[in-house]
């Protein structure tokens, strides 16, 4: 299955804030929409699943699998949302019960799409938890969102994104809240996920070094607008429009900070 995405645009109160965006994910690409706060990367990501916020509506073309999503019914489009597409969001804490164990979330988005017994789903859910690395699966299953560390509650969002093994998943600047270190271990299980069940992933994100760790292929978003559209290797080796540029000399600063830290700050 792939994504088209033709022409999108998004308006909000009257004002275009996403306008004419086109890109493709093929079968099993990874790519990644990057850009600066308000360039429009996240609306893109909730106009293609039909999350925009109220006020906000999308025209253009959204086809997954050669189907059209914009103008589909909410009913239609639940069905698609975990099943076929899976989400995880920048701060978990939104995507959680804050009242219901960890586990019966991720056993819930199962029973949400397929016709299994509570007792098979709940199995499946605690093999989920195995499968994103949580510590002690067996007893941080019927654990709250609050009794987890962020980086703990943001396994469990994408242990319920993947539950139903969808063939797309959207990650929406999911490592932004974490610790440099967390923010790496979510990086790499991601990636070997995403490998694992070969799937298409869409990567969102303002770090141009992240990005790098994860996608193979970039589209830079400028107010709304592709900059630029290239394989992370040439966004990386020979920047086109200067917002691409600046998101370099930005990564550039954070890798040399980084090295400066590790290195106890000698010169």
């Amino acid at each position: 299955m792939s994504l088209e995405v033709r022409d999108l645009s998004v308006d909000v109160a009257g004002r275009r804030v996403v306008d004419g965006v086109s890109f493709d994910v093929p079968d099993g690409a990874r790519v990644g929409l990057i850009g600066e706060s308000g360039s429009g990367k996240s609306l893109t990501a909730l106009a293609i699943l039909g999350l925009l916020p109220e006020g906000a509506t999308a025209s253009g073309s959204v086809r997954w699998d050669g189907r059209e999503l914009i103008g589909l019914s909410e009913r239609e489009l639940a069905a698609i949302r975990g099943d076929q597409i899976g989400i995880v969001f920048q701060e978990p804490r939104t995507a959680l019960n804050p009242i219901r164990p960890v586990g019966r979330q991720i056993a819930e988005s199962i029973r949400i799409h397929e016709r299994v017994s509570r007792r098979t789903a709940n199995d499946r859910a605690l093999a989920q938890a195995r499968r994103v690395s949580l510590p002690g699966p067996e007893h941080i299953v019927s654990r709250y969102p609050h009794q987890l560390s962020g980086g703990q509650r943001q396994r469990v969002a994408i242990a319920m994104a993947l539950a139903c093994r969808p063939r797309l998943l959207i990650a929406d600047e999911p490592t932004t809240a974490l610790d440099v270190t967390i923010q790496a271990d979510v990086l790499d299980l991601l990636t070997q996920l995403v490998r694992d069940d070969r799937m298409s992933l869409v990567f969102i994100t303002h770090d141009l070094a992240v990005l790098a760790r994860i996608a193979t292929h970039g589209v830079v978003l400028e107010h709304g607008r592709v900059a630029e559209d290239a394989p992370v290797a040439d966004l990386l080796s020979r920047p086109v429009s200067p917002v691409t540029q600046g998101l370099l000399r930005d990564a550039t600063a954070t890798l040399w900070r980084s090295a400066d830290r590790r290195d106890g700050g000698a010169p």
